[in-house]
């Protein structure tokens, strides 16, 4: 694909993934709470949400996504609901606290959080499979074009997301009385609990 084309598309991607929505609120939420490593399992959950909106653009599969516009409902309900619950864990839990830190188990479900979250997220259903077809010339894909596209999706939202679950944990670090982690836990939560109002409330 032409390099011009591939640079349009790398600004309007970063600029949509910049723009704070229920993913950086969650994100950050989670990094305020628990650390880098609690928020990265939901980095990589709302990066594989992109590529499958990115697979339905690319492929034609935009019909096929409203099709089943009632399952993305249920999807982004269930994400709301499991976004509430961290936001109660991070509210009542003890200041540092080791339940505080991600477990392994919990990875798992951090991760599905952030897919579900992403695969009810208007601004990306919008992005992908309303304006990345006017940035991108979907009749002219080509295997080679498909993984230069999916090559830059991966990179720039891992960029972005881990950068900003960095600053947040670097924030939390910064605060090391009780009282501070309680404030830094207690913000978590009213962030998390506003990514779930905006994944339900949004259009």
């Amino acid at each position: 694909m032409e390099p011009l084309t591939l640079l349009t598309f790398t600004i309007a991607y970063a600029i949509a993934v910049l723009v704070p929505g229920p993913g950086v609120a969650a994100v950050v939420a989670r990094a305020l709470g628990g650390g880098f490593k609690g928020a990265f399992p939901m980095v990589l959950g709302i990066l594989a949400g992109d590529l499958v909106y990115f697979v339905f653009a690319v492929f034609g599969l935009a019909a096929i996504a409203t099709y089943f516009g009632p399952v993305f409902v249920v999807v982004r309900w269930a994400g709301a609901a499991y976004l509430l619950y961290i936001a109660y864990k991070f509210w009542t839990a003890r200041p540092g606290a080791e339940q505080m830190k991600p477990r392994n188990e919990d990875g798992w479900k951090t991760f599905l959080a952030g897919f579900s979250l992403t695969m009810g997220n208007p601004k990306t259903i919008i992005f992908y499979l309303a304006i990345l077809p006017t940035v991108i010339p979907l009749d002219q894909m080509t295997p080679l074009a498909f993984a230069e596209l999916t090559f830059i999706v991966i990179v720039v939202l891992l960029l972005i997301g881990c950068g900003y679950a960095w600053l947040a944990s670097a924030a939390r670090e910064m605060f090391k009385s009780s009282k501070a982690l309680g404030r830094l836990n207690k913000t978590a939560s009213v962030m998390m609990a506003t990514a779930a109002g905006l994944v339900v409330w949004q259009h």
